[in-house]
């Protein structure tokens, strides 16, 4: 099982059944927030809905296809993140990541960033890492530029979220890119 510590207070935990629970009740908590960005928010209610995400993460980590990492703060859930899915014939992926409101402003979903995307490079010997941000999402676009990330372009009207198009930032990060920045870190 796929476990990362980042800190003294945090860490990085695949997603289990167990976990249905807590995670429908940050989802709760941030429905607000998370909509404005996630356009799954809506359709996520119960913690069946929770349980069911879990069951096709783990089954996505079975298949070796990625996973899906419960981000924890101090004993609680703070929020996700993960690979939607690995192209082996490429050597890439891509992450996607949200955090609880509570948890934003103190670098926990920079850390668990950092770690994919060093664990894609080091462990699954990828090539390529990508990130996908609203554009307006000046927080989620913010990781990817803290780690370095190239911006390669905007993705025109890329996703329907509930009653309008929006335009996706597109970052990404190759191995010896990564290799280079961390030698000098």
């Amino acid at each position: 099982m796929f476990g990362y510590r980042l800190g003294e207070n945090a860490d990085l935990r695949l997603l289990e059944e167990r976990h249905a629970e807590e995670l429908s009740a940050l989802t709760d908590r941030n429905r607000d927030h998370l909509r404005v960005w996630l356009p799954w928010v809506d359709s996520n209610r119960t913690v069946e809905d929770r349980r069911n995400f879990i069951r096709g993460s783990l089954k996505q980590f079975a298949e070796n296809d990625g996973f899906q990492a419960g981000l924890w703060h101090e004993g609680r859930l703070a929020g996700v993140v993960g690979y939607h899915g690995i192209d082996r014939q490429n050597r890439g992926t891509t992450l996607g990541y949200w955090l609880g409101e509570e948890y934003e402003g103190r670098g926990l979903m920079t850390r668990a960033c950092w770690a994919l995307v060093d664990y894609a490079f080091g462990e699954l010997r990828l090539n390529r890492v990508s990130i996908a941000c609203a554009t307006g999402n000046g927080k989620s676009r913010a990781i990817p530029e803290r780690l370095g990330f190239r911006l390669e372009g905007v993705q025109r009207q890329a996703e329907w979220l509930y009653d309008h198009f929006v335009d996706h930032a597109l970052y990404a990060m190759l191995a010896g890119e990564w290799q280079e920045r961390t030698r000098s870190l």
